[in-house]
Formats: structure tokens, sequence, C-alpha cells
């Protein structure tokens, strides 16, 4: 769905107003039968022959499904270069998240950033939560730091955790995790350059 609707976003702002599964299927490199089915599946309209249906409403549609028209506030763990990054970056609010505020274990004299307090890791509690009505966690520290960060996100009553650590966290039933490991992505996209090349070295042979 987020692929979808980032496509659908790139064409309503080149002036499309609507578009078939076939498009869509070609702009993602999919089967145009499983994008029908899935358009089918979430699109409150029917489609229009040979034409398709309307992208804006398509948008609110998956923006209704994914949860991004309501926005769900998170604080963030690990106010390094990483960590300062996203609490500056204002796209993460197009998609429903809302970075309130910073942790961390030496918070910087300003002790703000964007305008977003960044408090001491000691203020990490379930009573600071519930005042910045956040329930999402972020964490971007590093791996050695990461569980004992996880478990004082847990214990303050945080619901979903985005770990961007490079470490495997564990977490009690119940509590949502979504690994991002970009130390990973890297060699991945490390190792298919380095095949790309040896295949075209053994074509130039």
């Amino acid at each position: 769905m987020p692929d979808y609707l980032w496509v659908l976003k790139n064409l309503e702002s080149s002036g499309m107003k609507v578009v078939s599964s076939q498009t869509l299927a070609d702009c993602l490199d999919l089967n145009n039968e499983l994008v029908r089915k899935d358009i089918a599946l979430i699109s409150s309209q029917s489609g229009v022959p040979n034409k398709g249906r309307n992208i804006a409403q398509l948008i609110s549609d998956i923006e209704t499904i994914l949860g991004y028209k309501t926005i769900s506030n998170a604080v963030l763990v690990g106010a390094g270069s990483l960590g300062t990054a996203f609490m500056h970056y204002k796209g993460f609010e197009d998609f429903g998240l809302k970075i309130v505020a910073g942790f961390d274990i030496k918070p910087s004299k300003e002790s703000a950033l964007d305008e977003k307090p960044v408090y001491d890791l000691s203020m990490l509690t379930e009573e600071t939560l519930n005042k910045l009505d956040a329930h999402i966690g972020i964490i971007t520290v590093p791996g050695y730091a990461a569980q004992n960060v996880t478990d004082l996100l847990v214990k303050a009553g945080i619901q979903g955790i985005w770990n961007f650590a490079p470490t495997k966290i564990n977490v009690p039933e119940g509590i949502i995790v979504s690994n991002i490991n970009l130390a990973t992505s890297l060699a991945v996209l490390s190792y298919e350059l380095y095949l790309k090349n040896k295949k075209e070295k053994s074509k130039n042979g």
C-alpha cells in the first residue's frame, strides 16, 4: 500500500486525475491482475471502464487504511546524527507520525531540536510520555544500548517501536516492533553492485 500511495501521489502531482490498474502495475513492475485485486479491496469507488479510478479518492482510501489520517505522537531516543536528522525531518507527518520529543544521555545545551524538547534519558518515564501523549518509540542509539532503551520504553508504556539500532531487541508480547537495519540494506546494495560489475566484466571478457 505505501508503494501504491507513493506512485499515486507522484501521478497526481504530474497532473493526472484518473489512473488504471495497468498504469500502476507498470509503474511498480507488478502483475496487473494483482494490482487490480488490491485496488478493488481498498477502493471506495467503482472503476470506470477504459479509464480507471479517481486518483485523489484512491489516495484518500489508502491513507485511511494505513492510518495516515490519524497522527500518532512518537518520541525518539538517541539524539545523535541520525536521531537529529529524524527530528528535523518534516515528512513523517505525511505518514501519520509526529516526533514530539527526544531523549538522550547527553542532551545538547539547547535541549531542543526544531522546538522539540530533548530530555535526559532519566526523564523517559510513563508520566512524561503521558504528558506527551506518545505511544510510539523510535530507537536511534548504538546496538549495545538498544535493549536497555527498549526496556525503558516498554516500562514507560510505549506500544510500538521503530528500531534503527543494528541489533535485535526483545519485547514483551503485545509490543509491536519494526526493525530497520541500515547496515544490512547497505550490504545488500553493495553485493548487488558487486554482482553487476562482475557480470559486466564477464561480458567484456
